[in-house]
């Protein structure tokens, strides 16, 4: 060090005045943290002087503080005004030169920096490690270097910040041009920092084109230090965001398959419990509707950061902070960074013009300083003072921007005409993330001649994109992208303004020439497999697109094949609502293009009624099955496979309807079909004997339905892997019959362990995955295991009605589940809510004649005996018993249990005859049709002693309990919950559980 330098504490100061770029500020954290440990006070200090001040002003106003002053020495410390190097190099001589000893600096840019910047002998910090980085700051300020003794107490500090953070991805490129924003920074860091554990959660929110994403990445680059997980995923779209969310599993070391479902599951308990990191940053981009995704949005120890332009994430435990468009000063420093040439009153007059929205600043000055063009005559233009062709949008966009961008696209095509082709191209992708490599990877045969050559032609492809990216029109998606990785990169990003205008501003011959390629580029992209979980996230990829390519105008049978393969993906995995839009759309498309009697008509709407029929929507669903089935009985006769599929969705139908002998008799007949064409192993055959089991549990006939499942659920191990989903389904199936039988512990043997691998290959909140684990909340709750049912009951229903809605089937399935278990062993008035809104909302979906509402009357009577309303529940469950003798039989299991509980009511108001009379009957029929051991015979049968009792007649009494006694210890053991309360002489009670169907 030269010995005209001051020594950092020569003459007893220990103060260092740190000043650096806003840019910088993960720099400066390290510097202050190394200088701080070897005992040196730091007082930070942003450098932004204003514009107006003299930059020889800014300086002597920094010799004002304390200590030795240390610049952090960047192209961002320079560039702030901006202000040119003959004005540095005349205030560094003016100010510096004369008083080197006040002076330290530290250089991190091997960029070229103005030349009496060697004023300061920077020690230079780039291409080095850590521990020489800090070794050569140390001694440039005169500070002992020897590495200080470690101590386990002090906490780790900030992470050197030429290493990014351990696990890093998705995060854009850094903008070498953002501007100002410093402020909304520091916001958006101290409200993430105050936040408490589990609450980290910003927004960032603002209109389009202002900058959100801009902002969040720069929060990344400029506070990333602090993290030890970075990871950026699209948010525009849930599927896409569960997917690229689940590729955090590998990149977190977590042990998982390769199976969707389970790294989702993954991923978000680890986030959840900080194991392996606790400083984790999420950062969901583009997350305009929050109710598609705020309940997968990660909690725990980290940090989540959302850009959208919906202020409603307010709703969701989310801090928001507006982003609006630049302040004049910070438009008139992007736009003089942008475009050198312009002076500052231009700028202004240009930012004045373009309504300060960044986005459109970045564009028209890229462009605008390789034009010759005055800033004059472009507003001219702006104006309409010449005449051009201005595209017309919508409302909602800046008319700025609209004649800008007309203007734009001019450019564009005079220069490199081939980047308008590649930008129409992407205009029939989903605006956000445009997945240009299903371009580059289509058969050059299959494409016009105009863009074979854009495609094949490396040079071409880069000189395109490379012209889209220096007008800001396009990102690249990966920070590790170069532009020549761009031929086969990954994607692009298009940002949602300008995807619409390019689409507006389009010929009609172009149109369909390009729109044709994006169609062919997302059917060759089909893996085919929409049942194979592990494919599920190509699925995610390709379905947003779907709709800007407009597929289902298209007659070519591999795009219509790619239409039904995504709707039996979006029925698989739960997206519902999204297939039934598209199932919607479909079914009037090719209706118009097809015909009625069109056979990809009924393959479309064998698919749409599996996603209306997952909502409730039977009777809807049995207008469209019916009517094929009706068809194509007369077209091709009862035993063509096409019939005999839409006559199992009829089946499915009836019994959604409530019509079980009806759909049992439509199954068996189905079921002898197929095995008769196709055998007892082919898919289609063990489908049908699945769905015969499903007819039989609905009509009581839990023994068949056993046997039946059972085998199904054999073939399809041997058949299928053990972990696909119809192998997981039948595993459902099976347990659900033990235990309607009362062999409850293999049932939960079964269940825990089938909802595990659900948990694994579904992910946690997929429909199937939430009906295993309400199965087996049922077998705990049986078993006796009553904690441990309370809470997998309630995190069941949550996750119901945050994924599915309160009124999906399953939802209410969960919620009938959820009332009767309050009623029992937690809050009466919790019971009465839920039962009052599942007694409503089957009403609604099913009508008064259905037997879910009569057993659902039934429950709710069960909750007006506990509060005393005698009467009320009197009248209700006789009504109820009616009803549901009337929907399913005398003899059924449902009827037999609605009459135990009718008993019991009687008693309480004084009709003992007619309940000793119920309970005789009841114990009969349930002998016959469930045999003499069975939980609801033995139930019937302690409620038969206890009207006897009432009756005085003790003698039988005595007999029917002792007998009933034994049963049950023999049965489910001398300690089970059910045994235990018969022999303290609480009368049982049965429950109605909805079933699926």
């Amino acid at each position: 060090m030269p010995v005209t330098r001051r020594q950092v504490g020569a003459t007893g100061a220990q103060t260092v005045t740190l000043s650096f770029a806003g840019f910088n500020r993960a720099w400066a954290a390290w510097i202050t943290d190394r200088l701080e440990r070897h005992g040196v006070t730091v007082v930070q200090q942003r450098w932004d002087p204003p514009v107006e001040l003299p930059l020889e002003d800014a300086l002597r106003d920094l010799t004002l503080s304390r200590g030795r002053i240390l610049v952090l020495l960047s192209d961002w410390y320079f560039q702030l005004g901006p202000r040119s190097h003959e004005e540095w190099n005349r205030a560094l001589r003016e100010v510096v030169v004369p008083d080197p000893d006040r002076f330290a600096a530290v250089t991190i840019t091997t960029s070229a920096l103005p030349g009496a910047t060697s004023a300061f002998g920077a020690a230079d910090l780039t291409n080095v490690g850590a521990d020489e980085a800090e070794r050569r700051l140390l001694v440039h300020l005169g500070l002992p270097a020897d590495p200080l003794p470690e101590d386990a107490a002090a906490p780790p500090g900030p992470r050197y910040p030429a290493d990014t953070p351990e696990v890093w991805g998705g995060v854009p490129r850094r903008n070498t041009r953002f501007t100002g924003r410093e402020a909304l920074l520091t916001d958006t860091y101290q409200a993430l920092q105050e936040a408490g554990t589990g609450a980290g959660v910003v927004t960032l929110h603002g209109m389009s084109g202002v900058g959100k994403t801009q902002l969040a990445a720069e929060y990344v680059y400029r506070f990333g230090s602090d993290y030890d997980v970075v990871w950026w995923v699209p948010a525009d779209r849930r599927a896409l965001y569960r997917q690229k969310l689940a590729e955090l599993a590998p990149e977190l070391g977590l042990a998982t398959g390769a199976e969707y479902g389970e790294r989702l599951r993954a991923v978000r308990d680890s986030l959840r419990r900080g194991d392996p990191h606790a400083h984790w940053l999420l950062v969901l981009d583009g997350a305009d509707e929050p109710d598609q995704i705020w309940d997968l949005v990660p909690t725990g120890p980290g940090h989540v950061l959302i850009t959208s332009r919906n202020p409603e994430w307010s709703e969701h435990n989310s801090n928001l902070v507006e982003v609006p468009v630049y302040r004049r000063d910070e438009s008139v420093a992007f736009i003089r960074r942008r475009a050198p040439r312009l002076t500052r009153t231009e700028a202004d007059q240009l930012a004045d013009a373009l309504e300060d929205l960044p986005l459109l600043l970045d564009q028209t000055a890229g462009w605008l300083n390789d034009s010759d063009m005055s800033v004059e005559e472009y507003i001219e233009l702006l104006s309409g003072g010449i005449d051009q062709d201005v595209v017309k949008v919508s409302a909602d966009f800046p008319l700025a921007f609209q004649t800008a961008w007309s203007i734009l696209l001019n450019k564009l095509r005079d220069t490199v005409p081939e980047s308008v082709d590649l930008l129409r191209l992407c205009s029939f992708f989903a605006p956000g993330s445009i997945p240009v490599r299903l371009l580059k990877e289509m058969p050059s045969g299959e494409l016009p001649e105009q863009l074979s050559g854009l495609m094949n032609d490396p040079l071409l492809w880069n000189k395109a994109i490379g012209q889209l990216r220096q007008y800001s029109v396009v990102r690249l998606e990966s920070h590790e992208s170069v532009v020549d990785e761009a031929s086969s990169g990954e994607s692009l990003y298009l940002h949602r303004m300008v995807h619409q205008i390019v689409r507006k501003d389009m010929p009609d011959h172009d149109r369909q020439e390009f729109i044709d390629v994006v169609r062919r580029a997302l059917a060759a992209a089909d893996p085919g497999r929409p049942t194979d979980t592990r494919l599920w996230p190509r699925y995610a990829e390709i379905t947003p697109h779907l709709k800007w390519a407009d597929v289902l105008r298209s007659t070519d049978t591999a795009v219509q094949t790619l239409v039904l393969n995504c709707l039996r993906y979006m029925y698989l995995s739960g997206e519902y609502r999204a297939g039934i839009k598209l199932g919607a759309r479909a079914m009037t498309a090719w209706r118009e293009l097809l015909g009625e009697n069109h056979a990809r008509v009924f393959d479309l709407s064998y698919n749409y009624a599996n996603l209306l029929r997952a909502v409730g929507d039977y009777a809807g669903t049995e207008a469209i099955e019916r009517a094929a089935v009706n068809h194509l009985r007369t077209e091709r006769g009862p035993q063509d496979l096409e019939h005999l599929r839409a006559a199992g969705g009829l089946a499915a139908d009836l019994r959604g309807l409530g019509r079980y002998e009806e759909a049992q008799e439509l199954s068996s007949w189905i079921l002898t079909s197929y095995r008769e064409l196709l055998g007892e192993q082919d898919s289609r055959t063990l489908s049908a004997q699945n769905n015969l089991g499903t007819s039989m549990r609905l009509l009581g006939r839990y023994e068949e339905a056993l046997e039946l499942n059972r085998r199904t659920l054999e073939a399809r191990r041997q058949l299928l892997r053990p972990r696909h989903g119809w192998t997981l389904y039948s595993e459902v199936n099976y347990a659900t019959d033990l235990r309607l039988l009362g062999r409850y512990h293999e049932a939960q043997s079964v269940q825990a362990q089938s909802a595990r691998v659900h948990r694994i290959v579904m992910g946690q909140d997929n429909p199937q995955t939430l009906r295993a684990e309400h199965n087996l909340a049922l077998c705990q709750y049986r078993a006796g295991e009553r904690n441990k049912a309370a809470v997998l009951f309630t995190r069941v229903l949550e996750r119901g009605e945050r994924v599915l809605g309160e009124n999906d089937p399953l939802t209410m399935m969960f919620a009938a589940s959820q009332s009767f278990f309050a009623r029992e062993h937690a809050d009466i008035d919790q019971a009465r809510a839920i039962s009052e809104k599942v007694v409503g909302g089957y009403v609604d979906m099913l009508g008064e004649e259905h037997p879910y509402v009569a057993g659902s009357r039934a429950n709710h009577a069960l909750i007006l005996r506990n509060v005393g309303e005698r009467q009320q529940a009197h009248h209700l469950l006789e009504e109820a018993l009616i009803d549901m003798g009337r929907s399913v039989g005398e003899s059924h299991p449902w009827t037999l249990g609605c009459a135990i509980n009718a008993s019991a009511v009687r008693n309480l108001v004084g009709d003992v005859e007619s309940a000793v009379n119920l309970t005789d009957s009841v114990v009969t029929r349930a002998t016959e049709v469930l045999g003499r051991t069975h939980p609801l015979t033995l139930s019937a049968r302690i409620a038969h002693a206890a009207d006897l009792r009432g009756i005085r007649d003790r003698q039988r009494a005595e007999k029917v309990e002792t007998e009933a006694l034994d049963d049950l210890v023999a049965t489910l053991g001398a300690q089970h919950a059910h045994t235990v309360s018969a022999r303290s002489r609480n009368r049982p009670y049965w429950d109605f559980e909805p079933q699926m169907i």
